[in-house]
């Protein structure tokens, strides 16, 4: 994989040109993207102790619009450089990150789908959005010089920020609207 110059004077590797692997920058950005944001919806909702079934309704809402608010926005960003990808190509690059979105944001939501978890829900909910952000970080590592270990801290420290201030947002919402929590 030969190397281009970045303006901060670092080499970095060129993306990969074929097969499915030439997508991990629209799948990953998808990935952290659907994960995180689930995964605020879920802690903002939890913060607030709300009803698991406004989670489900919300997670849900959050996938399918978000996901496709990201897809179309990657489209858009494609067309809109100086030099555009055909409308084809950019619809590629769009799929997969709506692709990334919906995937990877659906698995925090399999805690609250599953039968008999009752309190344990939001536990497993956070830990398989952490297992998965560090999973999809690490997949990182296929396409940068960095690390398996490295990448997926970063993103798994990045996305565990997100999800606490969802939650202490949660929980100060349902104090300013006069909710019990």
């Amino acid at each position: 994989m030969k190397s281009v110059e970045p303006a901060g004077g670092r080499k970095a590797p060129d993306a990969p040109h074929g097969g499915p692997a030439r997508f991990m920058p629209e799948l990953v950005y998808g990935a952290n993207d659907g994960v995180i944001t689930t995964l605020a919806v879920i802690a903002g909702v939890s913060g607030a102790q709300l009803p698991n079934q406004i989670i489900v309704i919300l997670g849900l809402a959050n996938l399918v619009a978000d996901g496709f608010s990201m897809g179309a926005s990657a489209i858009l960003s494609e067309r809109s450089k100086p030099v555009p990808l055909d409308f084809r190509a950019a619809g590629q690059k769009g799929g997969a990150t709506s692709l990334g979105f919906i995937a990877a944001g659906s698995i925090p939501l399999i805690a609250y789908l599953l039968p008999r978890l009752d309190d344990a829900r939001f536990a497993l909910a956070t830990v398989l959005a952490a297992m998965t952000l560090f999973l999809v970080g690490a997949a990182r590592a296929f396409v940068t010089k960095r690390s398996f270990l490295r990448a997926g801290i970063e993103m798994l420290l990045i996305g565990s920020a997100a999800a606490l201030f969802a939650y202490a947002i949660g929980m100060l919402g349902a104090r300013l609207t006069g909710i019990t929590v």
